[in-house]
């Protein structure tokens, strides 16, 4: 039965309703769709965010600093990788971006990363604003790798055995001639490429190994040349006797001569007989904490290179000529009796040694020093700087032990008795001898 028009008219209302009303439903389901979307994107951002914020918090919580005069010291370590070429010099931008004052700056070989990659730890002591503590960290992540704050280690890390020396070669980089433009061989590529082929002996190597001997060219042998024999003519006025008998011995032991630079093997054995002192092969400058170390070994560290030739008598830094010359024979002599200043002018300003004012009396390289301290003998200096380092204050003492060439820490009262028991031994072996002379 065919539909009347009202009925066709009816129908299409009512399709027409029901299509407005399944395109309202898609809208409908569409904005709920997109709410949900957004609420959970929402969600995710406030995770994310909540994280970072739990990081951060956590990350400030982890920042280890002491508060002095409105400004934070900050101890930081991190480790950069080899293959970052560029990282270094984008880190410490970071500490000048931030106007903080370095105090101390340290490195050492990597031993943590995983990859084989090299790379090096460093540990960086600095002033900083408080406010800008929580950034500058921060920024430091960016570029390193480990990136974590301490507290100042009060008591550092020494050598207890000699072989912990091969630890202490750390060099400090003001004389070096690839960087320090005022260095006689900066502009000198071929003397900078000599020196630093020298140096790499001293890097590689060990405790217990001989000394490599080094091949001088004649450039080299003529600077020696020029400064023995002006030193040699001055020696019979300027040098005490101690010198002069322990300067013979290794003119004939050592093959000291104008026209023979000393092998350091050969000086270091022939230390070795005489008073127990060893040479060890550096590549530079020491800092004083690890040159002073060395000593405490009976160890002197010794340069191999020759300074530049243009300038013969005075170099920046030491160099075996001044070690060769000023430091080796007085460490051959067994009474250190009398001491001796090579001060070749009246223009120097002589005082009394007093270890108090001498430690503080301003340094300079540049030139022959102003101020020499001058003692009458070895044993009165030793009197006087014992009496300095007396004053010290630490929780410990130290005791040399020479059959094991070790250092051992006095910090309970079982080691002082211990230590006590071998000075009895030690004083009956003397008490005996008396007593046989007697």
């Amino acid at each position: 039965m065919p539909l009347s028009s009202s009925s066709t008219s009816s129908t299409k209302s009512i399709r027409r309703a029901a299509s407005e009303l399944e395109r309202s439903d898609s809208i409908t389901s569409q904005r709920f769709m997109g709410r949900r979307q957004s609420l959970i994107e929402d969600a995710r951002k406030e995770r994310e965010a909540a994280a970072a914020a739990a990081e951060a918090a956590e990350a400030t919580e982890q920042i280890v600093f002491e508060e002095e005069d409105g400004k934070a010291l900050l101890n930081i370590f991190f480790t950069l990788r080899g293959s970052k070429t560029t990282a270094l010099s984008r880190t410490l931008k970071v500490f000048e971006t931030f106007e903080s004052k370095i105090h101390h700056l340290e490195t050492r070989p990597c031993r943590k990363l995983k990859d084989n990659l090299e790379g090096l730890e460093y540990f960086v002591r600095c002033e900083v604003h408080l406010s800008d503590v929580s950034t500058l960290i921060s920024s430091v992540k960016r570029n390193a790798e480990d990136v974590k704050t301490t507290k100042e280690i009060k008591f550092h890390w020494f050598p207890k055995k000699i072989a912990d020396l091969d630890r202490c070669h750390h060099l400090v980089t003001k004389f070096d001639p690839d960087l320090d433009q005022d260095h006689p061989g900066f502009t000198d590529p071929v003397y900078r490429q000599r020196r630093k082929m020298i140096g790499d002996i001293a890097f590689g190597y060990k405790h217990g190994q001989t000394i490599t001997r080094v091949e001088y060219t004649e450039e080299e042998i003529n600077t020696w040349r020029e400064v023995y024999s002006t030193l040699r003519d001055l020696y019979s006025t300027h040098a005490c006797s101690e010198y002069l008998e322990a300067f013979r011995l290794l003119e004939r032991h050592c093959g000291y001569s104008p026209d023979n630079i000393p092998q350091l093997e050969d000086v270091s054995c022939f230390l070795r007989e005489r008073t127990g002192f060893l040479l060890r092969p550096v590549a530079g400058l020491l800092s004083a904490r690890d040159f002073l170390a060395s000593l405490a070994f009976r160890v002197f560290q010794c340069t191999q290179y020759i300074r530049h030739a243009s300038s013969p008598m005075h170099s920046p830094e030491p160099d075996c000529v001044h070690e060769l010359l000023g430091h080796v024979p007085m460490l051959a002599d067994r009474t250190f009796a009398q001491f001796s200043q090579h001060s070749l002018s009246d223009e120097p300003e002589v005082r009394e040694f007093d270890p108090e004012t001498a430690a503080v009396q301003p340094y300079q390289d540049q030139d022959y020093q102003p101020v020499y301290f001058v003692s009458e003998s070895f044993s009165d200096a030793k009197e006087k700087f014992r009496a300095y380092v007396a004053g010290i204050k630490r929780p410990f003492s130290v005791k040399y032990d020479p059959y094991t060439s070790s250092v051992e820490v006095l910090d309970n009262p079982l080691k002082i008795q211990g230590g006590l028991e071998g000075l009895k031994d030690e004083l009956k072996v003397l008490t005996d001898a008396i007593g046989v002379l007697s």
